[in-house]
């Protein structure tokens, strides 16, 4: 049961259960579409005139349209609601220390134009500029991105969401970095910044099909570094000072290699897709890294399922330093799944049996062990949608209520 907060509360009045079955029947458009006023009103379990109202206010609104009619065998042609996405869209900046991503994508997260790759640069100052640069790109053709409704930022590092500023990124070398208002300045365009992981999070929590929001869930990007975003009950947990989840910041060795946040044999020493170049590579994985890899994880991996050995070792070695830290999340969080992404999916074939078999060593109950844990490819670009996700979920989300 949940516990009513006395100092941040809203009373309800006559028109908040009018407000949540409106919110109910959007997010099943939304998740559903195309879909008729009968089927609504039967997964709502209310009478057909009251959905109608209902509808009516989505209508009239323009959060949902009409479209198709269905066939019937008899009476009146059904006629399709969907969500409206036209002439709609919203920007995803994903800002990583190799590099920035620029998209511009509909209310559903899907892009609307092919994506801006551009360099970050060492220099925070010079980010901004940058951002608003690439913003202007990808909104050049009007006619296809129609009316912006806002910029998403998500980036590796500890973020105060509130003041939109980047407090720390250790992979970034950044400090104190205020994002959110001279980006808005800048394009006059809401702005909203999140740590990328947690973003990742709340794309799996929205996305269309997702079973996200039914448990505990975590999020574990394996990229530059290893970052990790938690969800209870359909919400992000960011903590008392934004910083829940920086799992990749514990220490699984307390004599081992310099972290970029100043300790060290941090989790991410050991896992991150630079702590395995740098084992292929029999090198010290310590920050700053001043010899540049001679090779690319994604060589590394294409070797590995080529059948050389010292490939494989290596990876089977991530997939255990892996799972040490995977043995801490468990044991802290006991989520329902793992949602995994990063360079190391590319190889998850072979660095799952190292990660099974160091959770069965580490975790206290067998079903811990053998936890879902869900691959998330590349290719969907986790940290873009929820990026989109920052300015596009705040119209589906739930009305607050006591």
């Amino acid at each position: 049961m949940r516990r009513i907060n006395l100092t941040e509360f809203r009373i309800a009045h006559r028109g908040t259960s009018r407000e949540i079955n409106r919110q109910i029947a959007l997010n099943l458009v939304r998740t559903r579409q195309p879909i008729s006023r009968a089927e609504l009103a039967r997964l709502m379990g209310v009478r057909r005139g009251a959905v109608s109202r209902l509808v009516q206010d989505l209508l009239d609104t323009q959060q949902i349209f009409e479209g198709a009619k269905g066939e019937t065998k008899r009476g009146r042609k059904p006629q399709y609601l969907f969500l409206e996405t036209r002439q709609r869209c919203v920007v995803a900046v994903d800002i990583s220390a190799s590099r920035t991503l620029v998209q511009v994508s509909d209310l559903l997260g899907h892009p609307l134009r092919p994506l801006e790759q551009l360099p970050t640069p060492a220099d925070a100052c010079e980010v901004v500029p940058l951002l608003a640069r690439g913003v202007a790109a990808v909104l050049s053709d009007k006619a296809v991105v129609g009316e912006c409704l806002g910029i998403g930022v998500s980036i590796a590092g500890l973020v105060d969401t509130e003041q939109g500023r980047l407090l720390r990124a250790p992979t970034l070398g950044w400090v104190d970095v205020a994002l959110r208002d001279p980006l808005q300045e800048a394009t006059g365009l809401p702005v909203v910044v999140e740590n990328n992981v947690k973003a990742s999070v709340l794309a799996q929590l929205w996305a269309v099909r997702s079973t996200a929001a039914e448990g505990p869930v975590v999020f574990v990007n394996v990229s530059d570094g290893v970052g990790v975003g938690i969800a209870l009950d359909g919400q992000l947990v960011r903590g008392a000072r934004n910083g829940a989840g920086e799992f990749g910041h514990i220490p699984i060795s307390m004599d081992g290699p310099l972290c970029g946040c100043g300790l060290r044999g941090c989790w991410e020493t050991y896992a991150s897709v630079g702590a395995t170049v740098a084992r292929y590579l029999g090198r010290s994985a310590s920050w700053p890294d001043t010899n540049p890899p001679d090779i690319t994880m994604e060589e590394i991996v294409a070797r590995a399922h080529a059948g050389e050995a010292h490939a494989l070792d290596v990876l089977q070695q991530t997939g255990a330093y892996l799972a040490r830290g995977l043995s801490m999340v468990v044991k802290a969080v006991q989520p329902a799944r793992i949602y995994m992404s990063g360079e190391i999916t590319d190889a998850w074939d072979i660095v799952l049996p190292s990660v099974r078999r160091v959770l069965r060593e580490l975790t206290l109950v067998p079903e811990d062990a053998d936890i879902e844990i869900v691959v998330v490819p590349a290719s969907e670009q986790p940290r873009l949608r929820g990026a989109a996700a920052l300015v596009t979920s705040p119209a589906f989300a739930a009305p607050v209520v006591a």
